[in-house]
């Protein structure tokens, strides 16, 4: 069986750093490129902490193609209260030699579906919507090319988590992903309500510390910064690991449950700006326009990441 041509957009972040991780050690997925946009730490720094975490996983054959630095309409919010001032604070990794590609994200993800056979491409949006959107904007003929979209974002029964409502990476940029869920393509949405049960308790860290490998502890160190914000919020053992939960649906579809539903985007009201309105019961009417996940096998998704990142250096 071929394996699934996919492209990354994302804003690392230690739980982006980690989907990365697992896409290039998978070998079921073709990672054609990895496109950074502005959203968890400034554009500046998630593309340079894209490029670090390629190079940790040695795959420097993945084209790195910066985007959008800014939302399409409303000023850039960032999370290094969560992410710390790098984005990947928890352990340093080096200056990277990888060199970034000079395609903008946008031209990049244009030209590669239009390239590639119809139907084939997943696209696997990590954080807020901009490149995606901007990508629909300039090139309308590519929503038809695209086989799905994958994506980390929004909420429903656990609200949001920058303001009751929203989840982050929709609120960043609400209008990118507004047009993104009216563009058409098949979406499969991972929203903190599946997120949510993938939490990185002190027995999973110590599982992949126990690796032994540089990428083992170097995941292990990020888990243990990262949780912390969770762990004092929700006063749990481990935070969610977010956006590795894409990658994992890409590879173990069956780990995870839920449904087809309509899914809209508030964009205008300042109390619930960028909440995801999932039409979990069908009481609309409105026509289906995501696969929604819910619930996901919370041992068999981190056996699975701990199974891959053994097999990097």
């Amino acid at each position: 069986m071929k394996p699934l041509p996919i492209i990354i957009d994302t804003d690392p972040g230690q739980d982006d750093a980690i989907a990365l991780l697992l896409a290039a050690a998978s070998p079921e997925l073709e990672l054609l490129g990895v496109t950074t946009v502005a959203g968890n730490v400034p554009l500046a720094l998630t593309t340079l902490n894209a490029r670090k975490v390629l190079e940790l996983a040695g795959r420097r054959d993945v084209p790195i193609c910066a985007g959008a630095d800014r939302p399409l309409d409303v000023p850039l919010v960032t999370a290094e209260h969560v992410h710390g001032d790098t984005g990947l604070n928890g352990v340093e990794l080096p200056e990277p030699t990888l060199a970034l590609d000079p395609r903008h994200a946008v031209a990049f993800i244009v030209q590669t579906l239009r390239e590639r056979e119809a139907g084939t491409v997943t696209l696997c949006p990590l954080g807020p919507l901009t490149n995606i959107a901007l990508a629909l904007r300039q090139a309308p003929d590519i929503a038809a090319r695209i086989r799905r979209i994958v994506l980390m974002g929004g909420g429903f029964f656990e609200g949001g988590n920058v303001t009751p409502s929203a989840e982050f990476n929709i609120y960043v940029d609400p209008q990118a992903a507004h047009e993104v869920f009216t563009s058409g393509v098949p979406i499969t949405m991972a929203p903190l309500d599946v997120t949510h049960e993938a939490l990185t308790t002190a027995a999973r860290i110590e599982a992949i510390r126990a690796l032994g490998n540089r990428v083992g502890g170097v995941v292990a160190a990020w888990m243990e910064f990262f949780e912390r914000f969770d762990e004092q919020k929700y006063g749990q053992d481990g935070g969610p690991l977010h956006d590795p939960c894409v990658i994992a649906w890409l590879l173990r579809p069956e780990l995870f449950t839920g449904r087809d539903c309509n899914v809209r985007v508030e964009t205008l009201s300042e109390l619930t700006r960028g909440m995801t309105v999932i039409d979990w019961w069908s009481v609309t009417g409105l026509p289906v326009n995501a696969q929604v996940l819910r619930h996901v096998d919370a041992d068999g998704f981190f056996g699975l990441l701990t199974e891959r990142l053994s097999a990097l250096q």
